[in-house]
């Protein structure tokens, strides 16, 4: 059953402006890897998370990572990644707050009607392949490997609201 997410919840680009849910979900889903940039356990699944938004970049959907921190310390934490993707800042956590989110890693697909339509939150692969499989379905697209060599062991995460 798809869980409502408030339509007018702010998500800001990094290096952007804010701009409500609403307006990034007119055209395509939403394949949000959202992350706490103050743990490890965030850290430990970055190339991880990288791989699997990678999988679903020409798909049609936005595929991109949600960084609970500002602009600077975004850039530093993804690096790389925060070139290759979208990434959206949410050092208040209003976004993972309307995500409904307890724990962080997480992996969240939002469809077109500002609906969850399935999230894994902390690091568990089962969970994660599944909302994997479910946005591959939706969108007629490959699912990545998850669990894959080199991927960390299953952990819980950290709490979502600091």
């Amino acid at each position: 059953m798809p869980i409502d997410v408030p339509p007018d919840t702010p998500l800001k680009r990094l290096g952007g402006d804010s701009r409500p849910l609403e307006e990034w979900t007119t055209t395509f889903h939403l394949a949000l890897v959202v992350l706490d940039p103050y743990t490890y356990e965030s850290a430990w699944l970055l190339d991880t998370a990288g791989r699997i938004l990678r999988n679903f970049a020409e798909a049609d959907c936005r595929t991109a990572f949600v960084v609970t921190c500002d602009d600077d310390d975004a850039s530093a934490f993804l690096g790389p990644w925060g070139r290759e993707f979208l990434v959206f800042t949410d050092p208040d956590r209003l976004a993972v707050k309307n995500l409904g989110l307890e724990h962080l890693p997480a992996f969240v697909h939002i469809n077109q009607a500002n609906q969850i339509e399935a999230k894994a939150e902390g690091w568990h692969p089962d969970e994660w392949r599944a909302v994997a499989e479910n946005l591959a379905e939706r969108m007629s697209w490959r699912r990545p490997t998850i669990p894959e060599a080199g991927d960390p062991a299953p952990y819980a995460g950290t709490p979502a609201l600091g």
